[in-house]
């Protein structure tokens, strides 16, 4: 190698870095607020995207509420919400709404000698539980259910989320949905008045209640579960199949359910398809239709950076237990961009992924 040569390749490799730092000093930043559950997601996409996209996310996990309030004030370029706005929630604040992923609601009990999966339960025991109306783990009807495994004489001591949450929306939402009982007594939402057991605060609360109290039982997002260990339980569906919380059950809820609803508001809970968990539930986008001058760069910016995610970021979502939507159903959110976005010339704010 000559001097010239030499010389060229310290001066590239010294030139790199900077060019480099150059790229992500002049990198746009979007921000966005709300939802806690998508926000391991979302960090994680933010550091992949950041160098191929040259956008950079700040996204501040704030509950949902907060993250709609912000987007209400126009003072984040999206909301995040666990649960879907209504059309007229969504006219009054002029938003339009889009999910990102789906996540998936387990339910987690101690039960000692009981292995990981092991137990199984029906929507009828489960509402039973919450209820207060199961007294103790060798109940008949438990054993019945479980003839091949030996469940202790123990309480049943249900615990639930005693902030609010969109886990407790999902969950609450499922009882109502499986037991006319719960639908017209403690109903569901966010945060409800709970029968029986004892609350505590986020995943983190409820999960140790339950590997502190044998015999406890309660309902976590399937991620924590995964990361922490959690022992989970089967769960029958309304196909009438005892599924496991796994991937293949998850995605089965995704492919089965209409994305072509208004406002991509998607029920995915007790679907009919046997192949499907019967509790899982979409989180949200909440973008400005109608951005202001200084605020176009960032919308288009901002659904620049999810489509990258939904072309490359499904293997990240599936490493951290978020189930990615069908591709069909990112197909129909890119023309609802196309259709309701408009910057205050009328013209569309998204026109493709180069925009």
């Amino acid at each position: 190698m000559n001097r010239r040569s030499l010389l060229a390749l310290t001066a590239g490799a010294a030139a790199t870095p900077f060019l480099a730092r150059e790229a992500f000093a002049q990198a746009a930043t979007i921000t966005g607020a709300g939802a806690t559950f998508p926000r391991p997601l979302y960090e994680r996409w933010s550091q992949a995207a950041r160098e191929p996209l040259g956008v950079t996310l700040n996204y501040q996990s704030i509950g949902s509420g907060g993250g709609i309030n912000q987007i209400t004030a126009r003072t984040v370029d999206f909301g995040a919400s666990d649960a879907p706005l209504s059309t007229a929630q969504l006219t009054e604040r002029k938003l339009m709404q889009f999910p990102s992923v789906l996540g998936s609601v387990v339910l987690s009990a101690n039960l000692p000698g009981v292995a990981d999966n092991a137990l199984r339960l029906t929507p009828e025991i489960i509402v039973d539980i919450f209820m207060g109306r199961v007294a103790r783990w060798n109940d008949p009807r438990l054993v019945e259910l479980n003839r091949d495994i030996r469940l202790p004489n123990l309480p049943v001591s249900p615990c639930y989320r005693a902030d609010g949450s969109g886990t407790t929306w999902v969950f609450t939402t499922y009882l109502s949905r499986v037991s006319d009982a719960w639908r017209t007594g403690p109903g569901a939402g966010t945060a409800i008045s709970w029968p029986a057991g004892n609350g505590a605060r986020g995943n983190e609360g409820v999960s140790n209640i339950i590997r502190n109290t044998p015999g406890a039982i309660g309902y976590i997002e399937n991620a924590y579960a995964v990361v922490n260990r959690m022992t989970t339980t089967q769960l029958r569906n309304k196909g009438g199949r005892f599924l496991a919380p796994e991937m293949p059950a998850f995605l089965a809820a995704a492919a089965a359910a209409d994305w072509t609803v208004p406002n991509f508001a998607a029920d995915t809970i007790d679907l009919a398809d046997p192949a499907a968990w019967p509790i899982t539930s979409p989180t949200y986008i909440l973008l400005p239709i109608d951005p202001p001058a200084d605020k176009v760069a960032a919308s288009r910016n901002t659904m620049r950076f999810f489509d990258w995610a939904f072309r490359n970021g499904g293997d990240i979502a599936r490493r951290l237990e978020y189930i990615a939507l069908p591709t069909a159903a990112h197909d129909l959110i890119r023309a609802a961009w196309a259709r309701q976005v408009r910057d205050p010339s009328g013209a569309a704010v998204w026109t493709g992924a180069a925009a």
